[in-house]
């Protein structure tokens, strides 16, 4: 395959080194500043504290964070789903630490239900530029696809953050999230299904249970992993990397080798022209759209760095 057009950026699926250059240079065009430092982080080991200056910018005085850090959520409320967000980018900066990573664990344990659960949503007060999925929320009823993936982030950074590990609002959602799992008999949605594979994977070092749990999951996984999103746009489906991200995570057990393999040639074929990739799912907005753009760009190089783990030391400077 070519490594260049004379007219544009790279070919897709090309050498690693120029499927990188085509992906900053997407990132520098289109993506907003906080992937653009997130990129920087994961391609050269660039400063936690600029990957922390951007995530400020939608934070809010009650610690938790808004402002469209979940780019189809622009409400500028404090948000469960901003807060996944945040937890995302808290533990990539690792072993960097925040004092806003305990602060907005305050933030979940007052804005949790009784009985250690978030709600998908919180109220808007302004609905412009927002999904009809976050409108209208069930503030009074926990739900599993929420409540899994804050926790399974909040997770994630506990590992290098001991004043997470210890938060209380952590090990009520921890054992919410376990039972919710354990006593799941009827087939969950697309994403609660992602959300709770993403919770035992990050659970799995610290909950024994979590192990056992993948089994109870399994039988509703298809034979390839592919799961469709029902009432999704056209094509719209949860994939295995999507299901286990991590290549040393225990969810990657639930997969062969060849089937992981497929997916990284899959993303890699899917960068397009101008460097970026797209997600399969409809946006509310063409800033949203865009802006959805970037987070699957950086989180594509990821997949595709974790491949060929060397490669950060060469010619990717």
């Amino acid at each position: 395959m070519p490594r260049s057009r004379p007219d544009g950026p790279p070919e897709p699926g090309g050498p690693l080194d120029v499927v990188i250059a085509a992906a900053q240079s997407f990132l520098a065009t289109h993506g907003r500043l906080l992937d653009r430092r997130r990129f920087e982080r994961l391609r050269t080991g660039g400063s936690a504290a600029g990957v922390l200056a951007a995530l400020d910018g939608y934070r809010n005085d009650d610690g938790g964070y808004g402002w469209g850090l979940e780019p189809d959520l622009r409400s500028p409320e404090s948000q469960p789903a901003c807060a996944m967000h945040a937890l995302e980018v808290l533990a990539e900066v690792a072993p960097t630490t925040s004092t806003s990573a305990v602060e907005l664990c305050d933030w979940l344990g007052v804005n949790s239900l009784p009985d250690g659960g978030l709600p998908l949503a919180l109220p808007t007060a302004n609905p412009a530029g927002c999904v009809r999925f976050w409108l209208d929320p069930d503030v009074e009823t926990s739900s599993l696809q929420m409540t899994a993936q804050v926790a399974a982030n909040a997770l994630l950074v506990a590992r290098h953050d001991p004043v997470v590990r210890g938060h209380p609002w952590l090990a009520g959602a921890t054992a919410w999230c376990l039972e919710a799992i354990r006593s799941r008999e009827t087939q969950p949605s697309a994403h609660e299904l992602l959300f709770a594979l993403r919770f035992l994977d990050a659970a799995a070092d610290t909950e024994p249970e979590a192990v056992e749990l993948f089994d109870r999951l399994r039988r509703f996984l298809p034979e390839d992993g592919v799961i469709p999103v029902e009432g999704g746009a056209e094509g719209e489906a949860i994939r295995p990397l999507d299901l286990a991200p991590r290549p040393e995570g225990a969810a990657r057990r639930l997969f062969s080798d060849e089937v992981i393999s497929g997916e990284v040639e899959r993303l890699a074929a899917h960068q397009q022209p101008d460097g970026g990739w797209f997600v399969d799912f409809a946006s509310a907005s063409p800033a949203a759209a865009l802006e959805w753009r970037g987070y699957a760009t950086v989180n594509a190089i990821r997949h595709l760095l974790q491949t060929q783990p060397g490669f950060l030391a060469g010619s990717a400077r």
